[in-house]
């Protein structure tokens, strides 16, 4: 995912913690050791927080995937969809799709003899 290079991950978080605790195990007073339950408790979340985010990756994949196959399923029906002009103006427009584009990760059909592109979002039904 593009958004998760800005935010660091669940299994570097994991990674640096095992590294400060292993370092802080080492120097330790022992006499007076540190509670393990704490330790133990923030390791697990972590490693919930790291299985959220790979749940999160798939249900993207999925998603990207069903969107895919719905457009396809689009190709030769007849479509209206919200259209804006030149000017800024909204309006609703039919037409036959006659193909599905891929730009970018952003799914467009080709509708019409003109071949206006149409995003999949601003589909809003199918004859």
């Amino acid at each position: 995912m593009s958004t998760t290079s800005s935010i660091t991950s669940a299994s570097t978080l994991q990674t640096q913690f095992l590294n400060l605790l292993v370092t802080q195990l080492k120097n330790q007073d022992p006499t007076n050791p540190m509670d393990s339950s704490q330790m133990t408790a923030q390791l697990a979340q972590f490693s919930q927080l790291e299985q959220m985010e790979n749940l999160s990756s798939q249900f993207s994949d999925v998603l990207s995937t069903t969107q895919k196959s719905y457009a396809n399923s689009l190709v030769g029906k007849t479509i209206t969809y919200s259209a804006t002009d030149s000017s800024g103006n909204s309006s609703f427009a039919n037409g036959t799709v006659n193909a599905v584009d891929m730009e970018n990760s952003e799914i467009n059909l080709v509708v019409g003899d003109s071949n206006t592109s149409v995003a999949l979002a601003d589909v809003l039904a199918v004859q």
